[in-house]
């Protein structure tokens, strides 16, 4: 019952609000995955408490964005969102994996930041795609690599960490390029 109560709260949240811009509705959507990425974070954190430290490692998504227009910022921004998908992705299956089917405030975020990602990128596809650049929306990893250092649940687990960081990264950086993104559009209501 809860969990149906979450669904529909998660979509009533989703849905476009009237008089808002499709740009003014992206970096609202961008700026509650940045603040559920965070909340998901903290969850992990407290779960996890050896977990005090950031881990080694630069950024696992990066992209070279100099000089790019802000269409192209946003198609770029596009790409790393499908490869965070892809991570979120790896992450619940390694993690199902290693310890089951969990129920909790962890994996019931966890299960909101996909689903609220997953629209993220659509909304994205509609905003930057063109008729020479065709955009998917489908995740971008194969999770067949190795997670970071030592082997195991305690190398899952700082990847897990790693992947969280990078998930709260890329939902700020969202928000900043499609606010940006939104201005240059022509947008004039506050979000």
């Amino acid at each position: 019952m809860a969990e149906q109560e979450e669904q529909k709260q998660i979509t009533e949240l989703d849905k476009p609000v009237p008089g808002v811009s499709e740009t003014g509705n992206a970096v609202a959507l961008a700026r509650l995955l940045h603040h559920e990425c965070g909340r998901l974070l903290q969850l992990y954190k407290e779960k996890e408490t050896l977990l005090d430290h950031t881990p080694d490692g630069g950024r696992i998504v990066s992209l070279a964005s100099e000089g790019a227009d802000t269409q192209q910022q946003v198609q770029m921004l596009h790409s790393a969102l499908r490869q965070c998908l892809g991570l979120l992705h790896c992450v619940i299956l390694k993690e199902v994996e290693e310890w089951g089917e969990l129920e909790g405030d962890y994996e019931t975020l966890r299960k909101n930041v996909r689903s609220r990602l997953e629209f993220l990128l659509i909304t994205t596809k509609s905003l930057a795609e063109t008729e020479d650049t065709t955009l998917e929306v489908t995740p971008d990893h194969k999770c067949n690599e190795e997670t970071d250092g030592a082997g195991g649940a305690f190398g899952i687990k700082m990847w897990t960490y790693r992947v969280l960081l990078e998930l709260v990264h890329w939902a700020d950086h969202a928000a900043q390029t499609l606010h940006v993104f939104h201005t240059e559009r022509g947008g004039t209501e506050e979000i």
